[in-house]
This record gives C-alpha cells, sequence and structure tokens, in this order.
C-alpha cells in the first residue's frame, strides 16, 4: 500500500476516534449539543497525532508483513499522542468542553482503529496468495510452538507451500487453530494424519529436540514415505550457517545420540580477545574451522599456514569476505621445514599457535610410515622448538583418541607428538596444551562423506564390522574443544571431551541411507568388508594412568600427563629424523616401537570375501 494512502487513512482514523469519542459521552446529557465534525481543535488533534505518529517509526513499517509488535508500536504512539493532545489543547483553550472520558479512551479506541486494518490486510493478503496459488505444496508441520508458528509466516510470505495442519503432543493444543491452521493431533499419528490431508511434505518444527527425540520423528515421518525437512537450530542461524526460514535437510549430526558442548565463551573470547595466533594445517576441515572460530571470537590477526595452494587460497578468501576486521596472513609450506615456520612466526608474531597440520588416514598411514612420522612427528617437533624459541606464549596440539593404547602408524605418532611436546615444555616458558578427540563428522576422508557419496551413486555402502563404533562429534564443536581447553590455562595439560556413548557405524550408515529418502533393505546394499589395516572395533577416550579429573567446563576432562624421559624422547625424534633421511623404514618401526612402549601394532587383517547386508537386484551384480 503506498506511504501516502496509510497516513491519509491514519488521518481519518484519529479524526474518527475523536468525534465518535466526543458524539458517544456529550450523547449521554439530557440535551445533547451538537458535536461540529470540523473545528480548530480537531485540526490540533490531527497535527499533534500525526507528529507522533511519525516520530515513532509507524510508516517505516509494512501493513503486509503487520504483526503484534506493531500493535505495541501503535499503543505507544496513541499514549504519546495523547499527551501531545493534552498540551496542544491546554495551550489554545485550556482544554475547554474537552470530556475525561474521552481522554481516557481514545488511546484504547485509537490502537483498535489503527491495528485492525493492518491485521486484516495481512490475513486478507495470506489468504489471497494462499487461494491464487494452487501449485504450493501441501505441508503439514510436526510441532505448534513458537518455531512452528514463525515457520508458518515464513511459509506464507514465499507462497510456495501451503500449510494443511500441526502436529504437536500437548493435548491442550489438540482441536485448537494457529494462525487459522488447525492443531490435528500428536507427533506419533502423523501416518494416519498426512494421507489424510493429502500432504506432500513434513516439516519439523521443533529445534530444541535432543538426539533421541529426534530419532523418533524421524523414524514417524519415514514411515509415512514422504519427504521431511526440518527449519534451523538457532545456533546455525546466529553462526550464519542457516538462514532464518530455511528449510534443511534433517544431518546425521542431530540424530547423534549427544548433546552439543555448549562453550564458556566469556572465557574463550577474554583469552583470544586481541591476539594474533598461527594455524597450521589451516587450509583442511579442522584448521579452516579454527581459523573461523579464532576470528569470530576476537582474535586480531589469523596466521594460515598450508602446503596445499588450494586449500590456502580458499580459506584465505573466505577469511576475507566473512573477517574483513581480522587481517589474514596466508603462508604456502610446509610446517616440516624449519625455515617456513621461522618466516611464518617473524611475519605475525602470533602469542599462539595451534598445530593442526597432521596426516590422518589410518589405513594409508599403515603402508607410509615414513611420512606418518615425518609430519605427525618430526613436523610437530619443528612446530614446537620454533614457537619456544619465538617465545610463543600457548602452543596447542591437536590429538587423537587413538594416540590411546595405540595399535596403528597413526596413533603411535600422535602419542610421540604428544611426548615431544611434554619433552619441550619441561624447560620452556611456552605453555603446552594437547586436545585429543574423537572422529570428526564430514570432516575430509571421514566416513559421513564417503557414505554421502556412496549413497548418491546408489550403493553399496561400506562398512568394516558389523559391530565397529566410534566417537563423533562436529567440526565446529571439535574446534570450540580446542579453544575452550586452550583458553583454561593449564601448563601442559591433556584435555579430552566427554563425548558419551559411541556411535555405531552399522547403525550410523543405515540412519544415512534413510535420511537420503532410500531403504537399507530394499535402496541401498551395506558391504561389510571387514577392518583394515591398523583399524580395531572400538576406541578408548582415555588411559588408566593418566588419571582424568574434570574441569571447570563440564564436558572437559584434563589428564594428568604421563611420567616420560625427556632425554630419551628426544633422543627418539633425532634417530626418527636420521631414519627419515636415510628412508629406512626399518629402523622407522623399530624407534616408533621402542618411543612409544604401549604401542601394540594390530596383525594386518587376512583378506575375505565382502559380506552383503540388504541387497536389492539391481544391487547383486555388482557386489
Amino acid at each position: 500500500m503506498p506511504r501516502a494512502g496509510i497516513v491519509l487513512h491514519d488521518l481519518a482514523m484519529v479524526w474518527l476516534c475523536w468525534v465518535a469519542l466526543h458524539q458517544f459521552r456529550l450523547s449521554m446529557q439530557p440535551i445533547p449539543p451538537e458535536v461540529p465534525l470540523w473545528s480548530t481543535s480537531t485540526l490540533l488533534v490531527l497535527l499533534a497525532q500525526g507528529l507522533v505518529l511519525w516520530r515513532v517509526g509507524l510508516y517505516r513499517g509494512v501493513w503486509r508483513f503487520a504483526s503484534v509488535p506493531d500493535l505495541l508500536n501503535i499503543l505507544k504512539a496513541s499514549l504519546f499522542g495523547l499527551v501531545a493532545i493534552l498540551l496542544a489543547l491546554f495551550l489554545y483553550n485550556r482544554l475547554d468542553q474537552v470530556p475525561r472520558t474521552v481522554l481516557i479512551l481514545y488511546p484504547v479506541v485509537l490502537t483498535a482503529l489503527l491495528g485492525m486494518p493492518r491485521l486484516l490486510y495481512r490475513s486478507w493478503k495470506d489468504y489471497s496468495l494462499a487461494q491464487t496459488d494452487h501449485t504450493a505444496v501441501r505441508v503439514l508441520i510436526l510441532g505448534a510452538g513458537q518455531a512452528g508458528e514463525a515457520l508458518l509466516r515464513d511459509l506464507r510470505r514465499t507462497g510456495a507451500y501451503q500449510a494443511v495442519g500441526f502436529l504437536d503432543d500437548a493435548p491442550k493444543l489438540h482441536g485448537s487453530h494457529l494462525q487459522g491452521v488447525p492443531v490435528l493431533g500428536r507427533v506419533e499419528d502423523v501416518a494416519k494424519i498426512a494421507p489424510e490431508t493429502a500432504a506432500r511434505l513434513l516439516i519439523i518444527a521443533m529445534p530444541s529436540l535432543d538426539a533421541a527425540a529426534m530419532r523418533k520423528v524421524v523414524s514417524l515421518c519415514e514411515e509415512t514415505g514422504l519427504p521431511f525437512r526440518t527449519v534451523p537450530k538457532i545456533d546455525d542461524l546466529l553462526e550464519g550457517r542457516s538462514l532464518p526460514g530455511e528449510l534443511k535437510e534433517v544431518a546425521i549430526e542431530d540424530l547423534l545420540g549427544r548433546q552439543p558442548v555448549v562453550p564458556d565463551w566469556k572465557a574463550i573470547r577474554s583469552w583470544l580477545g586481541g591476539r594474533s595466533v598461527l594455524v597450521t594445517g589451516g587450509g583442511g576441515s579442522i584448521g579452516a574451522e579454527l581459523c573461523r572460530q579464532c576470528a569470530r571470537n576476537g582474535a586480531r590477526q589469523v596466521t594460515v599456514l598450508d602446503m596445499d595452494e588450494l586449500a590456502l587460497s580458499t580459506i584465505e578468501s573466505m577469511m576475507r569476505r566473512d573477517f574483513p576486521q581480522v587481517e589474514c596472513i596466508p603462508i604456502l609450506g610446509d610446517c616440516g621445514d624449519p625455515a617456513v615456520i621461522r618466516h611464518a612466526l617473524a611475519s605475525s608474531t602470533p602469542e599462539a599457535v595451534f598445530h593442526a597440520a597432521a596426516y590422518k588416514q589410518v589405513p594409508v598411514l599403515e603402508g607410509q610410515l615414513r611420512e606418518a612420522v615425518r609430519n605427525n612427528v618430526l613436523a610437530t617437533e619443528t612446530v614446537a622448538q620454533e614457537a619456544v624459541a619465538a617465545g610463543v606464549a600457548s602452543f596447542v596440539l591437536i590429538s587423537t583418541d587413538k594416540a590411546v593404547d595405540p595399535v596403528n602408524v597413526l596413533g603411535a605418532t600422535k602419542r610421540l607428538a604428544e611426548m615431544v611436546c611434554q619433552s619441550l615444555a619441561e624447560t620452556a616458558t611456552t605453555r603446552f596444551v594437547t586436545v585429543r578427540f574423537g572422529n570428526v563428522l564430514d570432516s575430509a576422508g571421514s566416513v559421513v562423506p564417503l557414505f554421502r557419496e556412496q549413497i548418491r551413486v546408489g550403493g553399496p555402502v561400506t562398512v568394516t564390522h558389523p559391530e565397529v563404533t566410534r566417537f563423533f562429534m562436529t567440526i565446529p564443536e571439535a574446534c570450540l574443544l580446542i579453544l575452550q581447553a586452550a583458553a583454561l590455562g593449564s601448563r601442559h595439560a591433556i584435555y579430552t571431551l566427554d563425548m558419551g556413548e559411541p556411535v555405531s557405524i552399522r547403525l550410523l550408515a543405515e540412519q544415512m541411507i534413510r535420511l537420503a529418502g532410500k531403504h537399507p533393505e530394499r535402496d541401498v546394499a551395506i558391504v561389510y568388508t571387514g577392518l583394515r589395516a591398523g583399524e580395531k572395533l572400538h576406541e578408548t577416550l582415555f588411559h588408566a594412568d593418566e588419571r582424568y579429573r574434570p574441569t571447570s567446563h563440564p564436558k572437559i576432562l584434563q589428564a594428568e600427563a604421563r611420567a616420560i624421559l625427556v632425554e630419551r624422547v628426544l633422543g627418539s625424534a633425532a634417530r626418527l629424523r636420521d631414519a627419515s633421511h636415510r628412508y629406512d623404514l626399518d629402523a622407522l618401526a623399530q624407534t616408533l616401537r621402542e618411543s612409544v612402549p604401549e604401542f601394540s601394532p594390530l596383525a594386518p587383517p587376512e583378506p575375505q570375501a565382502a559380506t552383503v547386508v540388504a541387497f536389492p537386484a539391481r544391487h547383486a551384480r555388482r557386489t
């Protein structure tokens, strides 16, 4: 509606309110006097009230999206307008012949006269849009709370969806209407109600559900055979990962059996604010998110070191786009090269170094011992030594749960990297912190993107063993754990996350197949290929001799570092460096076993035929 028309409408309502209230009050007198439709007093009322309506910003709103906040704004304008009218009329005629009843009723009646046309106009537009767009998708909304109500408004604005009903487990809501849309029953009745309403899409509008409840709701949605979506969580909106009103597929992380860790933002920002940091491996999954989290939480400068030029270019572009206020210094090079590290430290003089660069693929490293030692152990020693020499205040090593009682090359090299940092911490002023966590969802080379790609092409999905389990966390959660641990302040501490119960990889694969709208028993085969080199059925988070204890954060535990012989550890690192220069694999393997006494390599798995579970006919020949 044109703004001039809105102004004329509002002034007409002010005139109507003022004249009608006078006629109503004076009509109660034995001989009602005639009320003039126009006078100097009426003109002053229009001028005073019109000025107030303009000043409170009433005409910056849009009738199409009028809502309760607009009504409150109108009520405020009416009250302030009454004050302006009283002042104007008092100066003009000392409020002569202005009944007190008129002054009392004026704000309430004017609010109704100004507000109701706006709400009726919006309702008419919403109804017209729903009636005229016959191609709109009929949707059934699960959840009649605040998220459901907000979703309904967003759906009506787009015009692409038509809400046919709500489902909610609150008995008091059954039979009621939310913005004209009925609440038809309980969520568990979705399989019965969806066909009755001819719904073509289900939307889960319950962002506060925990993982167990979400799994139950997803299972109910799957029974209908209809596609389903969910609304973003508030954290995704605040972090910019989703847009308001956006519908997204249910992600596998929504179904994990553990509540996400809530960080102590105050502690993180207090420690990180205004600092310069260096992130090695900053182009990788963890490193890139760590750069983002540092920038988001107050770092003034982020130096990104990576040997992959494309990954480095990508993270640099992202940082300059999303965090223009943070200085980003990209450095291309190998963190195992002392000259590169010295250059990076001299270029940025960081107060903290996050060492995220590492090789992490278990089966690959079983056959690439030299590179595993060179990158995971020797590069860590190089970065740590140069950080100590440069006077860096904090050095954070990103480690893994596989370093606990290691059975593979990855675990052994990361455990030795921990020991190297512990050895350097004995005499250095630099504070060393080690952070261990389990598998990270959607990180490069992890099982989730592998399963997703296998499902996309129709399968089969390959699982190593029916009983294999792993601990999982999301990439943002892993990086927040790193920052939280670094902010706790202990000297040479080993931190790990209380990650709850491990996740069955078989169930993970089945759930991802279902989330893709397919059935494990019918559409996508699951093939059990046997454990790969260096893999074990179950990972452990804690070592018996490290005596974990709680910290100030309820989900982070601190281990007491085991006693080591500094000279022996540093001597082992020197021997590994010499063997690496000579590419002597036998010497590398022997030194690694001697350096990490608890390292007990798994015997190579025997070749076995793949076991196929749930193989449909069109997959039989492929498997």
